[in-house]
Parts: structure tokens; sequence; C-alpha cells
């Protein structure tokens, strides 16, 4: 459920869109449905989480200078900058000796710290990419052709890389026979 509630300005974003083929107006909407997901999580739980933080103040600058400049471009690079925040924050939190994803997922997975450093690492080159692709789908294809990536391309791709990594880490699942 958390799930659809992040990509809730996403599929927001690309509804807009697709029933208005308005990018100004779609920015708009996410930026509205951004803010109103952060009061929603604040709210209910008191708190909110440093990605959805992260998201807004993307949203509120890129998405504002979208509207303010009237140039589609800097949503355009809201997905490759929040992709590589991710990437360089997974890097910089492995260079202190930290594990964010070993804290995540720790309780259901018992790797080798060095299997656990080679996942951050997938992670990071994963980010790295997903940010090129989006800047090359960005501006060599149509904006319809961007968004439509924006949602299913990179949940897609997403998806597929954790099917992948799922499969390369089924040998560190323990039976619980």
């Amino acid at each position: 459920m958390k799930f659809l509630f992040d990509l809730f300005p996403v599929i927001l974003f690309f509804a807009a869109f697709s029933l208005t083929r308005d990018i100004y107006l779609a920015t708009a909407v996410a930026m509205a449905a951004t803010v109103g997901q952060v009061a929603f999580s604040w709210f209910k739980h008191r708190k909110v989480d440093t990605m959805q933080w992260v998201s807004l103040g993307l949203i509120v600058v890129l998405g504002g200078a979208t509207l303010l400049l009237h140039d589609k471009s800097f949503i355009m690079w809201k997905p490759t900058v929040l992709y590589w925040l991710m990437g360089v924050g997974l890097l910089v939190s492995q260079a202190m000796g930290k594990q964010p994803l070993k804290s995540l997922m720790g309780k259901q997975l018992t790797l080798p710290e060095a299997v656990w450093r080679r996942l951050s690492l997938a992670w990071v080159a994963f980010f790295a990419g997903m940010g090129a692709l989006n800047l090359y789908v960005a501006f060599t294809f149509s904006e319809e052709v961007w968004v439509n990536f924006k949602l299913f391309g990179g949940m897609g791709l997403m998806l597929l890389f954790v099917l992948g990594q799922s499969v390369v880490l089924a040998r560190y699942m323990e039976d619980s026979d």
C-alpha cells in the first residue's frame, strides 16, 4: 500500500497529462499531490520519510521553475535528479561504513557484508543508469513518450531489477523448514 501511496503524485501527473496533454497542468497537479502527500503523512503519522521531503523539495523547485519559466525541461530533469540523489546517498552511506539496505532488509535477509556492499553498489549503478535513461528519453522522444516512460518504463525497469536481485539473493535465503 505504501508503494501506491508513494506513486500517488506520479499517477496523478500521468492522469492529468493523459487527459489534457498539458505538461504544465500535469506539473501543477503533481506539485499539489506531493504537497498533499507530505501533509497527509505529517498529520497521520507526525513524521515524513526523508525521500518524501526530497521529492517535495525537487517538485517545488523544478516544478516551480517549469511553471515560472514555462520550460518543461525542468520537470523532465526531476526523475534524474531524484535517482542520482538516491544513488549518491547509498554511495556516501557505504563510504561512511553504513549499510542502509541492510537496515531496511536485514530482518528478511542474512547476507555476508561483501554481498551487502555489492547489493548497494548494484543499486547505485541502477539509479545512475535510470537517471541517464530518463534524460535520454526526455530529450530524444516526445513529451508523451517521456510521460509514459516516467510511469510505466521506470516502474517496469525497477520491477525487473528487483526480480533480478531476488534471483541473485535467493541463494542466501534460509529455508524455514
